[in-house]
Parts: structure tokens; C-alpha cells; sequence
């Protein structure tokens, strides 16, 4: 059973990941010369910048990937300081994915998830996966996707779903 769940998840992270690729090409595309400056895009002035977005989408699979192996998670800075360490991250997150192995023991272990301050969550590991790593990943990656939207960068449905891309029949 582990291996097909860790299969599972790390095709949704990989597949979602390469998605988060995708529009981040099309945003860089977009602007061209000024393509450096979207990093610091926002939604709102109290949201995280663009670049933040992306760090924090990465540190959920790369968290996934560190608690596979027993490590202590390592949040990934959230300092974005060039378009290149952000395509960097996202094909490092990617590969850092292909040696997780999920085992089923880890499924009722107990994960501690630091807050801040002196706040934090104690989640078994199916539910750290299930109500904190892909409920944060996608939080991120649409707050990725909606801060180009509104920029105008020409992103729709099928660029978020890409994944599902290669299912699609024609009548």
C-alpha cells in the first residue's frame, strides 16, 4: 500500500508542481523585460508577494519529502531573490520527490507542525497530508496563479488544470 500512496502523492505534487512551472513561464513571458519585478507581486499589500507564494507551494512537498525520510522539516526561505531560484526551486522540489517513500507506519504517526510563537499543531501523518501539506500546497499555487491573474497575465481553467490535460477525449 505505501508505495502506491507515495506514488500518489508525489505524481499530484510533481503534476501540480510542473503546472506551477507552466504559469510561472507564461507569467515571466508576460512582462518580458520587467519579468524580474514578479517576484514582488501581491494580491493585496497584507498577502505574501508572488515569490513567497511559490517557496511556500515548494515547502509542502519538500516538507512530504523530509518527513519520508525521518528529517525534521526545513521550510525553504521564503526570499525569492531571482526568476532563476524560483525555476530552480520548483525542478529541485520536483526532483527531491522521486526518492520519497511513504511508509504505512507513518500514516498514524504523530507530526508536530511549529506555528510560530509558541503555537503548533500535532496531526497523525494522514492527516498531516490530507488537512495541512495539500490543503496549504493549493493554497498556495491558486494564491500564485490569481496574483498574475489579476496582473493580466493571459492564464485560465486549463492552465491550472493542466494536469488533467492529457485525459481529455474529443466526441
Amino acid at each position: 500500500m505505501s508505495k502506491e500512496r507515495t506514488k500518489s502523492l508525489v505524481d499530484l505534487f510533481s503534476s501540480r508542481l510542473t503546472t506551477l512551472g507552466h504559469i510561472f513561464e507564461i507569467s515571466e513571458q508576460h512582462f518580458h523585460e520587467e519579468s524580474e519585478s514578479i517576484l514582488d507581486f501581491r494580491l493585496i499589500e497584507d498577502m505574501l508577494p508572488f515569490g513567497t507564494q511559490i517557496a511556500y507551494a515548494c515547502n509542502q512537498p519538500y516538507n512530504f519529502s523530509l518527513w519520508c525520510k525521518n528529517q525534521e522539516s526545513d521550510n525553504l526561505s521564503p526570499k525569492i531573490e531571482s526568476l532563476t531560484v524560483a525555476k530552480n526551486l520548483i525542478e529541485r522540489t520536483k526532483s527531491q520527490l522521486q526518492d520519497s517513500e511513504l511508509r504505512d507506519s507513518k500514516l498514524s504517526e504523530l507530526k508536530r507542525i511549529n506555528l510560530g510563537g509558541n503555537q503548533y499543531l500535532e496531526l497523525e501523518g494522514k492527516d498531516y497530508i490530507q488537512e495541512f501539506l495539500i490543503p496549504n500546497f493549493y493554497f498556495h499555487m491558486v494564491s500564485a496563479y490569481n496574483i498574475m491573474r489579476m496582473k493580466g497575465v493571459p492564464l485560465g481553467k486549463v492552465n491550472y488544470m493542466a494536469h488533467v490535460a492529457p485525459l481529455v477525449k474529443v466526441a
